[in-house]
């Protein structure tokens, strides 16, 4: 299977007439095909089964660089997987090279949430998540928030991983002055989802940073706690 493969597959799949308003929604000038999630995700696992690691890895680089909309959700769910074997690290590396060109939500979330699965397998890449945390690129220092958010959902954290989360909440901290509505998005977001496990640890982040933060974004970590 070739890129070339790949990209006849999708050109014959897309949709003008929801390409037209999937563009208008995700408010991008990138090339969209119009093709829904679900059937890039069908896709994804077709392709994983037929080609291996270094391949797969070579195609998502390919799909990247073609820059349409589908091509890099396509190449995110490529590596939307627990284990990777025998290394993740070039994949790590690949999804941590693409964060830069992050321009709008859906693509980001989309690689974040394949990279949550290569921190969970090897959480020392937080220290290099932390480097984005100061970037002078938005959406950069949006995805340290959003590739971390399996922190918030941990039942029964190790002791590490209560120290990652901290770590992630010290970062939150740092952005609260920073007004930019994604960023205050993914805050709340990121106090929401940890509010089901630990809404005294929310409460406090509120109490000490709740009145910098945005109406909305405030309101929204709040949103699961009971008064």
């Amino acid at each position: 299977m070739t890129i070339d493969d790949i990209l006849a597959q999708l050109d014959a799949l897309a949709n003008p007439a929801d390409a037209v308003e999937m563009a208008k929604y995700h408010k991008t000038t990138r090339r969209v095909l119009g093709i829904k999630v679900p059937v890039l995700t069908d896709m994804s696992k077709e392709i994983r089964e037929a080609v291996t690691l270094d391949e797969r890895l070579t195609l998502c680089s390919d799909l990247w660089s073609a820059d349409i909309h589908e091509t890099r959700i396509l190449a995110a769910k490529l590596l939307e997987q627990a284990r990777i074997r025998p290394d993740d690290t070039a994949a790590w590396d690949l999804i941590a090279s693409w964060v830069p060109d992050f321009d709008g939500w859906s693509i980001a979330d989309h690689v974040c949430k394949s990279g949550e699965k290569r921190l969970i397998a090897d959480p020392s890449r937080i220290d290099q998540v932390e480097n984005w945390t100061v970037s002078p690129h938005m959406w950069t220092r949006r995805a340290a928030l959003v590739i971390t958010l399996p922190w918030t959902k941990m039942t029964f954290p190790k002791e590490a991983d209560l120290a990652i989360r901290e770590r992630v909440l010290d970062w939150a901290g740092s952005y609260v002055r920073d007004h930019d509505w994604f960023i205050q998005k993914a805050i709340g977001w990121w106090l929401r989802d940890l509010s089901k496990r630990d809404p005294e640890r929310v409460s406090s982040f509120i109490d000490a940073h709740g009145t910098a933060m945005k109406p909305f974004a405030r309101k929204e970590a709040l949103r699961l706690i009971k008064n």
